[in-house]
C-alpha cells in the first residue's frame, strides 16, 4: 500500500508548474512549496508536471530543481520526480560506477521489480546511458565476483545469494532492515533510507512502516524525524503520508 497523500481536487500540471516557478523566484527557494507539490503528486502527474515545465519554460524541471535545492533534500526530491523506470536506471547506474560487493542496490532492484517494471529500467537505463544494463553489469561485476572465488570469498557470493532469496520471498521485511540500518547505524545512511521511501512511497512503504513498527516499537516517522533534519526530514515524512515535519 502506498503512503502519498494526493488532495482530492488536484490542480492542473500548469497551474502547479506556475507555483513551481514562483518557488524558485525572489531571494530565497521556498522549500516547503515544493514539497506541497511534488510530495503529493503520483508518477504520471510528475510527469505531465515535468512535460508541461519544460515547454512552458523551455527548461527542464529536474534541471531548475537541482540550480535550486541542495544536500540531502535535493536527492530525495530528484529521486522522486523522476519516471520510476529513469529512477531505478540511475540508482542502477549509481551502484555500478561505485561498485562493492556489499552492495545490494542491485539485488534489491532486480528483486523487488515486477517483470515490466524491469523491461521498462532497462530500456531507460539504455537510453540514458546508451548502453545495455546487462552490458554494465558484465563490465564492473564479473570480475569481482571471480576474484571472489578465487581467493576464497565465497561468503561474499553467499551472502548475495542470502540477500536475493530475502529480497524475493519477503521484499517488505527486506527493505524495512535496510530503513533499520540505515537509520541504527553510527551515522544515518541517508542515501539508503532516501532510496527506499522514494521508491516505495507509491508501492508498499505502509506495509514496510508496519514491518518497521512491528519489528522495532517504534514507528517509522519518528525514527526518521530522530534522525533527518531539515527540508530533507520534511520531504521524507511528506512521502509517508505525514506533514507535520
Amino acid at each position: 500500500m502506498a503512503t502519498i497523500k494526493v488532495p482530492a481536487t488536484v490542480p492542473s500540471p500548469a497551474e502547479d508548474c506556475d507555483q513551481l516557478r514562483k518557488a524558485f523566484q525572489g531571494w530565497g527557494t521556498n522549500e516547503r512549496l515544493i514539497i506541497s507539490i511534488l510530495a503529493h503528486r503520483t508518477a504520471a502527474q510528475r510527469r505531465a508536471i515535468r512535460a508541461t515545465y519544460a515547454e512552458a519554460y523551455g527548461e527542464e524541471l529536474l534541471k531548475s530543481l537541482e540550480d535550486e535545492i541542495s544536500g540531502d533534500f535535493e536527492r530525495a526530491v530528484l529521486l522522486w520526480t523522476l519516471d520510476p523506470a529513469d529512477r531505478d536506471a540511475q540508482l542502477a547506474n549509481e551502484a555500478l560506477r561505485g561498485w562493492d560487493r556489499s552492495n545490494r542496490v542491485l539485488i534489491e532492484i532486480a528483486c523487488t521489480r515486477h517483470s515490466s517494471e524491469l523491461f521498462d529500467a532497462k530500456r531507460a537505463y539504455h537510453l540514458r546511458y546508451k548502453r545495455s544494463l546487462e552490458e554494465d553489469v558484465a563490465k564492473y561485476t564479473t570480475g569481482d565476483f571471480r576474484k571472489d572465488l578465487k581467493n576464497d570469498r565465497k561468503n561474499e557470493f553467499v551472502a548475495a545469494l542470502r540477500a536475493i532469496v530475502r529480497c524475493t520471498c519477503y521484499p517488505q521485511k527486506y527493505l524495512e532492515k535496510i530503513i533499520r540500518l540505515a537509520i541504527k547505524g553510527q551515522t544515518t545512511d541517508a542515501n539508503s533510507l532516501t532510496r527506499v521511501v522514494t521508491t516505495r512511497a507509491e508501492v508498499d512503504l505502509k506495509v514496510i512502516e508496519a514491518t518497521y513498527y512491528k519489528k522495532n516499537n517504534v514507528p517509522l516517522e519518528q525514527a526518521i524525524k530522530g534522525e533527518t533534519s531539515g527540508d530533507h526530514k520534511k520531504m521524507l515524512i511528506a512521502l509517508l503520508g505525514y506533514d507535520d515535519a
